[in-house]
């Protein structure tokens, strides 16, 4: 198996064959013929002695043989016999001339042999070899009995240094061949792993690129440098259409959620994520102003290599232009509606007043009057929740700060909330407040808090609890509003501060709601500099925090 391996590399090489063969014959033709010369150089007599010229002749022959037989097309095993005649040659030319160091030459042919017929033609070429030269020998006994003592006496050691030299050869060439072959293989095979690995990243690559450019989303890929290296269809197609060239891949100039504003340069998202920042869903808007401008969505990830350093990042963009100009003609609507019924609303509730507070209306009447009242109360309560919606989303909120007590203004909400509690048993726990001045609009804090407390109530079990807390944290003021309700799963508390959403939950039963409060509430905090969250457990409660600098800017 292992020599089947090794022998492997030579079936694809077979047109090189006869190049092989020529260019090893002519090496062994060119020492000889450098030979030839010294001899006809130092005594021309020597060339002529007839077993040295035959010998002579005899390479020069198997030279013309080699550079004129299409050994391409014949068995391997037949070129075998041109470093067997250059043996034979080289025997005859030493017999002749021993003293020319003709033998040495022998090398050429056994590590022809030995490289292209393995372990046989390494061993075949030093007993062919050995054979002839020792043959001399007995020769030299019957040809000239008289002088065959002495030479035998002076050429034997030269022959068995030969030999020794042949056989060591022999055997160096053969492992180097060998070990060549094997690593050649080896070679060969780590090159078709390496292949085989391209072709699959090349397929994987292809196959990216045609899924990126199938979506209809934007998809920026960027190196280390912030050199963009991968644009897909969807966002080339975006850009062309705002003058953007082909090739950038990013626009340089953005506009703010107001379309107006135009992002400065460090702030801009695709800026902020070249330097290896997260961009969570941005909003910017392409185009001029005073041109037709698109809504787009940005997101971006980091990448880092296997050792965690910064490798670039991918930049995926979104056109949204159809919800948010949706969203704007929703708040539109909600906006137009709302203030056309507030109206009316207010004229009902006057003359509701007026009728209740007339003594002389019978009970039943009364009644009826009050439930009216109610509902129309609660109806009002909706409809400037959702002016005051529509009105943040167009202008934002417009705060009005001052020094103000928010021990005060939470224990007013408190005692404005328990007579609302008391009616499904719900009690307050709030220790007594030391005053914490803080710098707020106090009319937009007793916002915040009246629709935490509201929702505590409302969502609360019968005769369950809400505990208020107050604690100072290291970033301000902590507000912290916890109820014994039904509480929430995680994914409805991933919904909460969308505006409009109601959970599922309570979609169906009797607690009404329009989910504007939360919305509100916690852009009112943030506003503040502070922010708002909720911690829920399903079937536990939650926990309303509220937190608040105490030195607004």
């Amino acid at each position: 198996m292992v020599e089947q391996s090794l022998r492997l590399p030579h079936v694809g090489v077979r047109e090189r064959v006869e190049r092989s063969v020529f260019l090893s014959q002519l090496l062994l033709a060119a020492a000889t013929l450098l030979l030839v010369a010294v001899t006809v150089a130092k005594d021309a007599s020597m060339f002529v002695e007839p077993l040295y010229f035959l010998g002579v002749m005899v390479i020069f022959a198997t030279t013309g043989l080699a550079a004129a037989v299409p050994w391409r097309r014949l068995p391997k095993i037949w070129i075998i016999v041109l470093p067997l005649l250059d043996i034979v040659g080289l025997t005859l030319a030493r017999e002749a001339q021993p003293q020319l160091g003709v033998s040495f030459l022998l090398v050429f042919p056994v590590i022809w042999l030995s490289t292209h017929f393995g372990q046989a033609g390494a061993a075949g070429s030093v007993i062919f070899a050995s054979v002839l030269l020792w043959a001399g020998l007995p020769l030299k006994l019957l040809t000239d009995p008289n002088n065959a003592t002495g030479y035998a006496t002076s050429q034997a050691p030269l022959l068995a240094v030969v030999t020794i030299m042949l056989a060591f050869v022999a055997s160096v060439t053969y492992t180097t061949n060998r070990r060549a072959l094997a690593q050649r293989v080896l070679l060969t095979q780590q090159a078709g792993l390496f292949e085989a690995a391209l072709q699959r990243s090349r397929r994987q690559e292809q196959t990216l690129d045609e899924i990126f450019n199938t979506v209809d989303f934007g998809v920026v890929g960027y190196d280390s440098d912030g050199r963009v290296n991968f644009v897909n269809r969807a966002q080339r197609s975006m850009l062309t259409r705002f003058g953007v060239s082909d090739g950038i891949g990013l626009a340089t100039i953005v506009y703010k959620e107001d379309g107006v504003t135009p992002f400065d340069g460090p702030d801009r998202p695709t800026q902020r994520a070249i330097r290896g920042e997260t961009v969570d869903r941005v909003t910017v808007w392409l185009g001029s102003p005073d041109q037709p401008q698109a809504a787009v969505l940005v997101s971006a990830r980091p990448i880092h290599d296997h050792t965690g350093r910064y490798d670039g990042g991918v930049i995926v963009t979104r056109d949204v232009t159809a919800e948010v100009r949706a969203v704007q003609a929703r708040d539109d609507l909600v906006a137009s509606v709302s203030h056309e019924l507030r109206t009316p609303l207010t004229s009902i509730l006057g003359y509701l007043e007026l009728a209740l507070d007339d003594e002389t209306i019978d009970p039943d009447t009364r009644r009826m009057l009050e439930i009216a009242s109610k509902n129309s109360d609660r109806l009002l309560e909706i409809v400037s929740g959702l002016l005051t919606a529509a009105s943040e989303s167009k202008e934002g909120l417009a705060l009005t700060v001052a020094p103000c007590d928010l021990s005060a203004i939470i224990t007013e909400a408190v005692e404005s909330a328990e007579p609302l509690a008391a009616q499904r048993g719900i009690r307050f726990e709030l220790a007594e407040l030391a005053p914490i001045t803080v710098t707020a609009d106090a009319f937009r804090l007793r916002q915040v808090i009246d629709n935490i407390f509201s929702n505590a109530i409302k969502y609360n079990v019968e005769s369950g609890k809400v505990s208020v807390e107050v604690l100072e944290v290291s970033c301000g003021i902590e507000v912290r509003v916890a109820d014994t309700g039904r509480g929430m799963s995680e994914d409805e508390q991933g919904n909460l501060f969308d505006r409009f959403y109601r959970a599922d939950s309570v979609r169906g039963s009797s607690v009404h709601g329009t989910g504007l409060g939360l919305s509100i509430s916690r852009d009112i905090m943030r506003e503040h500099g502070g922010d708002l969250r909720l911690e829920s457990t399903k079937g536990k409660g939650t926990t309303a925090i509220a937190t608040l600098p105490v030195n607004r800017g």
